[in-house]
């Protein structure tokens, strides 16, 4: 039988790092999604066929099915994940990809693949989907996360998110600031590996009382009434992590004179920044050499 589906992407507001040890965090899902679509036929092979947003193939690769022997590849990491991800779905599924489940599976992706807007996180849940299947099973079972990007692929709100004993805890709530439009999105140029940042800071232990501060400034970040606010809200958030990961905040690095307040988003070092200021950031941005800004709004 054929089938489709589709997931949003996600934006981590608040709690970088921390939502892993039990903090509360407050993410977004974005407007920008990826789909998966699948045409059955009679062959024993299974094509797979990954489209970027200009709509060029980008990664393609065959199966063999019912053994998911990898026949043809043209990217070997990409390859042996996906590989990993669908044998997984398999064991958590017995009865998903036997022999009846030759065909053509197509992704697309509406946001570019350097982001950092979930495209590992929008497939794994876009496979769950189809496989039928606990989306945060799958995600578990082959990579690290606090699995706050998975609730986002299946909100189309923004949301609360915790990890209590292991199991996540999602609040839908509402978060459309009247500050919006003095809120910016804006791409560092370069993509960050979340997985190998989570190993790093899982080798911390964040203290309860920390883990508490991350909380209720997630809360002050929902309730916050005016830019003034979001901004002081920021810069306590910027501080306390970078003490904890020793590592300078993005404003001090490389926007030191920016007349607003700046907050790093998921890992830091990469994908995108939130800059809270003046209407007329974009251009400061853009004199700097970033030419991707999205205003709040159309973010989401």
């Amino acid at each position: 039988m054929n089938y489709k589906t589709n997931s949003y992407g996600k934006i981590l507001i608040t709690s970088e790092y921390a939502v892993l040890q039990g903090a509360l965090a407050l993410a977004i899902p974005t407007k920008f999604k990826q789909s998966l679509s699948y045409i059955k036929n009679n062959s024993n092979s299974l094509i797979w066929k990954s489209y970027n947003s200009e709509n060029k193939v980008w990664f393609d690769c065959e199966f063999l099915l019912p053994n998911l022997k990898l026949i043809q590849n043209s990217d070997n990491k990409i390859g042996e994940d996906l590989l990993s991800i669908l044998f997984s779905a398999k064991k958590l599924n017995p009865y998903f990809l036997n022999i009846d489940f030759g065909g053509v599976v197509s992704t697309e992706l509406d946001f570019p693949n350097n982001w950092g807007l979930g495209s590992s996180s929008t497939l794994i849940n876009n496979i769950a989907n189809w496989a039928n299947i606990n989306p945060f099973e799958l995600l578990w079972t082959n990579f690290n996360g606090s699995g706050y990007d998975i609730a986002c692929a299946n909100s189309d709100s923004p949301i609360l998110y915790k990890l209590e004993n292991n199991k996540p805890i999602v609040d839908k709530v509402s978060f459309d600031p009247t500050y919006s439009n003095n809120l910016f999105f804006i791409h560092l140029n370069k993509k960050q590996n979340t997985n190998d940042e989570i190993k790093k800071f899982n080798t911390k232990k964040l203290s309860q009382k920390l883990i508490f501060k991350f909380s209720d400034l997630t809360r002050k970040f929902l309730n916050s009434k005016n830019i003034i606010d979001f901004q002081i809200c920021i810069k306590e958030h910027e501080s306390i992590l970078s003490k904890e990961l020793n590592t300078v905040s993005i404003k001090k690095k490389l926007f030191d004179d920016y007349k607003g307040e700046i907050k790093s988003l998921g890992a830091w070092g990469g994908d995108f920044i939130l800059a809270a200021g003046p209407i007329d950031s974009p251009s400061y941005f853009q004199k700097k050499g970033f030419k991707t800004i999205i205003p709040f709004k159309k973010m989401f």
